[in-house]
């Protein structure tokens, strides 16, 4: 592929990577306010405060800034797919912006909090996508460490976990798609017979839905639900993690993205640790 050699190779200085952070920064502003904004005039706007780089840098830049956010459980532009390798003066910047940005913090936010509503859908064809795959080179220890080690003002990922509503609505969108998965499969009688255990039996059972296979057979099923993509993390209780175990053969673990937007769903059989690495972010002390 033919190169174009104006660009140059010389390593980005703190003025350029700021300036990409609060382009980055704004147009993220706007996405979580719901407000609309053009990110091709953005990129014009930013490049021409910079010197012989190229768009495709720009746009590797947003992408290595939206990995960041992802480390600190923050929301990023989904638009610009999270892509490691970044430069360290990236994240200093980025971090820094966290810490100091109080606007991006009271809309990010309000957008975590805020009520859910269930999606309307007829039919779930295109719902259920592949889950990611697991990336065990990567040190995700280090990322760990930059997460909680350092200043860190919030974490929006935590935050919207204890977003109640939002959790319910995806626990009842999970519902619906179950008695509709049954149907199509011909099983009318067992779709009848799901039953919605967080509701009817408490939180403390490790899985939110008992739902059935076709032959009768007891599907378990956790639901985490999120706003946000395809690659945000997620919590495990240790129940979660111990029923997913215990009942492997069992126990699903469904995961709602994009639940605001256009919802679609990975499914993680078995034990959850079989599909993900599981980072110790917490512990509870007693006497």
């Amino acid at each position: 592929m033919a190169t174009d050699r104006s660009y140059t190779r010389r390593p980005w200085s703190r003025l350029e990577v700021e300036a990409v952070v609060a382009d980055y920064f704004q147009m993220l502003r706007l996405e979580l306010a719901g407000q609309k904004y053009n990110k091709s005039a953005h990129r014009k706007a930013v490049l021409a405060k910079l010197v012989s780089r190229s768009p495709g840098s720009v746009e590797l830049k947003h992408q290595n800034i939206s990995a960041i956010l992802l480390e600190f459980g923050a929301p990023w532009i989904e638009g610009y797919k999270p892509m490691g390798n970044y430069q360290q003066l990236l994240f200093e910047i980025v971090e820094e912006r966290l810490l100091s940005d109080d606007e991006f913090d009271a809309v990010a936010t309000s957008a975590v909090e805020r009520p859910a509503v269930i999606p309307e859908a007829d039919n779930f064809a295109g719902l259920v996508v592949s889950a990611p795959v697991i990336r065990r080179s990567e040190d995700k220890s280090k990322s760990l460490r930059n997460r909680f080690r350092r200043g860190v003002k919030r974490d929006y990922l935590a935050l919207e976990q204890h977003n109640r509503a939002l959790g319910k609505s995806g626990e009842e969108y999970v519902l619906r798609y179950e008695r509709y998965r049954l149907h199509q499969l011909g099983a009318a009688k067992l779709a009848d017979r799901i039953e919605h255990v967080a509701k009817t039996k408490g939180d403390g059972l490790g899985y939110d839905v008992q739902s059935f296979e076709s032959n009768g057979k007891e599907r378990l099923i956790e639901v985490k639900t999120t706003s946000f993509g395809l690659e945000a993390p997620f919590y495990v209780s240790r129940t979660e993690l111990d029923v997913s175990k215990e009942k492997s053969e069992l126990y699903q673990l469904y995961r709602l993205f994009d639940f605001r937007d256009r919802p679609r769903m990975y499914q993680l059989k078995g034990p959850v640790d079989r599909h993900c690495i599981l980072d110790p972010v917490s512990y509870r002390a007693r006497f």
